[in-house]
């Protein structure tokens, strides 16, 4: 990608408003190499978020700028989301939780007033068992959440901050202004 200075218009409106959105206290969000080869243009965010009990939900919202407007995104942006967490294994058990994880990510696409099309994506759920010399839990269950859409213009706040949203889902944190008992709401 050519320096910011030279992309189109749109794009550098699109990427402002993904750089004014405020993630609460228990998130880091933070700029990292997007990928190169999917479009002409590209921006993407990481995000770490930690939940009750030290639940950590890591995930990356990345923003595709193609002018030609490839026909599979029916638009010239395109939103991409992956986010992944660790579970305990009586919810990683659980028949529903591939539904309910897509349900974090269309709620917190609507509950944000995200306009888009061509919603799409995965959510996969993995247990993983270590033996041998490899460090670490005996197993571990894992949720992903992979997705795209296309947006319906470069407005893109209310995006970043379903984005927000879902990562705050996934990790288990309540809404804003809403503690649990014998947890200290940090801010």
């Amino acid at each position: 990608m050519t320096a910011m200075t030279h992309a189109p218009e749109m794009f550098r409106e699109a990427v402002a408003a993904l750089q004014a959105i405020r993630p609460r206290p228990e998130m880091t969000l933070e700029p990292v190499r997007a990928p190169q080869r999917l479009a002409p243009w590209s921006y993407a965010l990481s995000c770490d978020a930690t939940g009750p009990a030290d639940v950590t939900a890591t995930g990356r919202l990345v923003l595709l700028h193609d002018p030609a407007g490839p026909e599979s995104w029916d638009g010239v942006l395109r939103m991409v989301v992956y986010v992944r967490a660790e579970i305990d294994r009586e919810l990683a058990s659980d028949p529903f939780l591939p539904a309910v994880g897509w349900s974090w990510l269309t709620d917190a696409l609507e509950t944000s007033g995200a306009s888009f099309t061509a919603l799409g994506g995965t959510v996969t759920e993995t247990s993983s068992a270590r033996f041998g010399d490899i460090s670490g839990p005996a197993r571990t269950d894992d949720l992903e959440l992979r997705a795209s859409w296309t947006p319906s213009d470069q407005h893109l706040r209310p995006h970043g901050e379903a984005f927000c949203q879902l990562m705050s889902s996934v990790a288990g944190l309540p809404p804003v202004g809403v503690s649990l008992f014998g947890h200290r709401q940090s801010g």
